[in-house]
């Protein structure tokens, strides 16, 4: 079935199910994955992907001196936003053992990767991206779907108030506005849990790493530039950075279909059910790191990047035959999607000009 959306493209899925179904159908399709090699390691990927991405860091730190006391340096901040939001995916793929064969040989890249260089916390992302992957969109058990910010579910936007209130009744047409403020909210969240009394793995290897690392980034932004351009440059970086990660992991669940809390579903239907994919070929999978293949993604986390468009055609095939809700749409349709759910939702939250004794009224 195909849902056309003001001619923005088509949106392709398969007819929906909300019940629980028999016995899964997942081992057979995980044993046509597994048969098609689409598991194994792809190392040469890695290593290139890593050179090319430490050659493009080493470039913009060349473009950064020579360059000196210059506004062009907004665009070296705008380029190592980008960056770093790469790099972020690079992290990702190592936190789901797609790049090594030994998991701790994972976390350690994946720390190098998240906390040195990115600069957010790999345990903090470690435990929030973990429940998230056992309970895609499940109320009371994911947590990319609860407030912050933004209202995800129309209960959380109904509990607002005052100021958040007239944000969140305008969440959508506001949404990547508010994206610049992601980046920062990124490294605080993480530096908030690494400071606290919860017990973290690696708390203090994380600490010491991301101290060095600000001092690094910030002492040559502040002994470089003068102090209004190191600022403007440090404001443009995260900006880009928060706009980009929140771009990218957005149209992954936004608007799908959300999962009760005491639902009972199989994993196949599970994970099926609350992804979209985004089309788009080679570009796309460089674009988002590989989340544009995100059915693929929830239902084989440790699957490397270069498999994932191959495993996606099995995917979209075995759901088709077994009648199992699969979406897909392409990059603008599905903003269109997020922005116009994240409107729905956020028209719960009580206009904060209106009376209470108007409301108490039009309840009766």
């Amino acid at each position: 079935m195909t849902i056309a959306l003001d001619g923005l493209g088509p949106v392709r899925t398969t007819k929906a199910s909300g019940a629980a179904r028999g016995p899964s159908t997942f081992s057979s399709l995980r044993a046509s994955v597994q048969d098609r090699g689409l598991l194994g390691r792809t190392r040469t990927f890695y290593v290139l992907l890593c050179a090319g991405l430490g050659l493009a860091l080493a470039g913009l730190g060349v473009a950064f001196v020579l360059l000196g006391d210059s506004w062009w340096q907004l665009a070296v901040a705008a380029a190592l936003g980008i960056l770093l939001t790469q790099f972020a995916f690079l992290g990702h793929e190592a936190s789901h053992r797609q790049i090594l064969a030994s998991g701790p040989a994972n976390d350690r890249l994946g720390r190098i990767l998240a906390v040195g260089i990115v600069g957010i916390s790999y345990a903090w992302w470690m435990t929030k991206h973990t429940r998230h992957h056992a309970n895609p969109n499940r109320r009371g058990h994911d947590p990319d779907v609860e407030w912050d910010t933004v209202s995800f579910l129309p209960e959380d936007a109904a509990r607002q108030t005052g100021l958040l209130a007239a944000i969140t009744r305008r969440q959508g047409a506001l949404f990547f506005p508010l994206l610049t403020f992601e980046g920062a909210n990124l490294h605080y969240r993480g530096l908030r849990l690494l400071v606290s009394r919860e017990q973290v793995s690696g708390r203090w290897i994380e600490l010491g790493m991301m101290a060095a690392r600000w001092a690094l980034y910030l002492g040559a932004l502040f002994a470089m530039l003068p102090i209004g351009m190191a600022f403007a440059f440090l404001g443009v970086q995260l900006a880009v950075f928060g706009v980009y990660m929140g771009a990218s992991f957005a149209p992954n669940h936004k608007g799908m279909p959300l999962v009760g809390a005491d639902e009972r579903l199989d994993f196949l239907t599970k994970q099926v059910r609350t992804s979209r994919d985004i089309r788009g070929g080679w570009w796309a999978t460089a674009l988002f790191g590989g989340l544009n293949h995100q059915v693929v993604h929830h239902l084989f986390p440790s699957m490397p990047r270069p498999h994932l468009a191959k495993a996606r055609d099995l995917v979209r095939a075995h759901c088709k035959t077994h009648d199992i809700p699969y979406t897909e749409a392409s990059l603008v349709a599905s903003y269109v999607i997020v922005i116009r759910y994240l409107n729905e939702v956020g028209l719960q939250a009580r206009d904060p000009f209106d009376c209470p004794l108007v409301q108490n009224l039009r309840r009766r």
